[in-house]
């Protein structure tokens, strides 16, 4: 790549929260930045950007070419024929968080990634930390692009990085000290074309580590098994059966920990429900042991810390029914972890926008846990013919109608999940936007 360094022209292409930050970190280092967005036109003012940031809306056109690279924002398709004429033209094609990591030396990076789990594992893993180390920031997919915190980080920052596979694809340079990789199922199909890419852009997170870097990963995953194998840096397993060196493991309630010649057990008052949280609580309390966090800091920080919004989150009770917010439930395997949380008695709202994987995999659990399903948004055709016989299904259209049709049958004892198992962009802004409204119908009911 190109030296960085030097004062350069810089393309910016997908003007979302990452695109901006990373026009504006260009700005900022004197560069001459170019940025091109596909969407509908709006100010400089609107999005916060740098006005000296020269911007193009509805097209990509090959001005982006005229630059020396391209920071390409999360998400945007790599098929775009600008970024083939690019790649001709060996223009290279970076991601935000590369792009931002040329400008930082943190003490310490964590990095997390995986299809379900990573906002609430990094958010435990900073707010763990953060009680020992004040000088810590949390970025990346949590909501804060790094671009957009270089200027707060020092060589005495702790970053802890949550990363999805859109960033990650574009991340040929990164390069953690403690990479965590929680799982990986079938997600994101429609833009990464295979599992075989999808897979490849998890792997990213490690794939430049050096030895004496660490790798948190689950040992019950067979795609992690496989792709961790042969590699340099220094493994780090969670799970519950292997009770190995560099593991950490979860028995009678006590988080074990044990690394090289030193076993360390705690008992944490653990507050978030399910199975998968004690994942995401396991790799957070080894990511937290190797920065160095007294165990009894660990044990204190996973006590007190309730969740992460739209992850199954408890809304209220009425009339004896308890109403579940999982708005983050963006795939099947998601919705899996919420159907797994309960015995019985669910009431589930599902559908949204289709993600091309399969729903077969919820159909046993759905067939023993839920009574009824209400069908929502774009994918509504789809989930009702691949789970036909699973359970009664009744077409809603929208949430609002959703819920007020639950109220007709829900019981005392009944559990509502939302949890759709489709991404948001049907009807909604994201899954923070979707998740709001259903708890906004929710606690407007009498």
């Amino acid at each position: 790549m190109k030296n960085i360094n030097k004062k350069i022209n810089v393309a910016v292409v997908g003007l979302g929260k990452s695109g901006i930050a990373a026009a504006n970190l260009a700005c900022d280092k004197g560069y001459n930045v170019f940025a091109s967005d596909n969407g509908k036109i709006k100010t400089h003012s609107e999005m916060k950007l740098n006005k000296k940031v020269s911007v193009e809306f509805g097209n990509n056109s090959e001005k982006i070419l005229e630059m020396d690279i391209i920071v390409k924002s999360p998400g945007i398709s790599s098929d775009l024929p600008v970024f083939k004429e690019a790649i001709k033209r060996n223009i290279p094609i970076i991601s935000e968080c590369d792009f931002a990591l040329n400008f930082i030396k943190p003490k310490k990076l964590v990095a997390v990634t995986g299809t379900n789990g990573k906002t609430t594992t990094a958010t435990l893993i900073y707010e763990i930390i953060k009680k020992a180390y004040k000088n810590t920031v949390v970025a990346g997919n949590i909501g804060y692009p790094l671009s957009s915190l270089v200027k707060k980080i020092n060589n005495k920052t702790i970053v802890v990085a949550e990363l999805s596979s859109y960033q990650l694809e574009d991340s040929s340079c990164f390069r953690p000290d403690i990479s965590v990789i929680l799982n990986i199922t079938s997600d994101h199909l429609k833009h990464h074309k295979t599992m075989k890419n999808y897979v490849k852009a998890k792997a990213n997170i490690f794939i430049n580590q050096k030895r004496r870097d660490f790798i948190i990963y689950n040992y019950n995953d067979k795609i992690l098994r496989k792709i961790t194998s042969n590699i340099k840096p220094a493994l780090f397993s969670f799970n519950t059966n292997l009770k190995k060196t560099n593991t950490v493991y979860y028995e009678n309630g006590s988080i074990c920990i044990k690394y090289k010649n030193k076993e360390i057990k705690i008992s944490p008052d653990i507050k978030i429900p399910g199975r998968h949280n004690i994942d995401n609580i396991l790799s957070s309390a080894a990511a937290a042991f190797l920065v160095g966090i007294n165990p009894k800091v660990i044990e204190k920080a996973i006590s007190s810390f309730k969740g992460v919004g739209h992850r199954i989150e408890f809304v209220r009770i009425i009339n004896g029914v308890s109403y579940y917010n999982d708005s983050k439930a963006t795939n099947v395997d998601s919705t899996k972890v919420a159907l797994e949380s309960f015995d019985k008695n669910i009431q589930l709202i599902l559908g949204g926008q289709d993600k091309g994987s399969p729903y077969k995999p919820i159909y046993n659990l759905i067939k023993k846990r839920v009574k009824n399903i209400f069908l929502i948004g774009e994918a509504a055709p789809i989930i009702k013919k691949e789970l036909k016989g699973s359970a009664q299904m009744y077409d809603c259209g929208t949430l609002l109608n959703a819920v007020r049709k639950i109220q007709t049958f829900a019981e005392n004892g009944d559990i509502v999940l939302f949890s759709p198992a489709c991404a948001s962009f049907d009807q909604f802004e994201n899954f923070e936007h979707r998740g709001s409204e259903f708890k906004k119908i929710v606690l407007s009911l009498n």
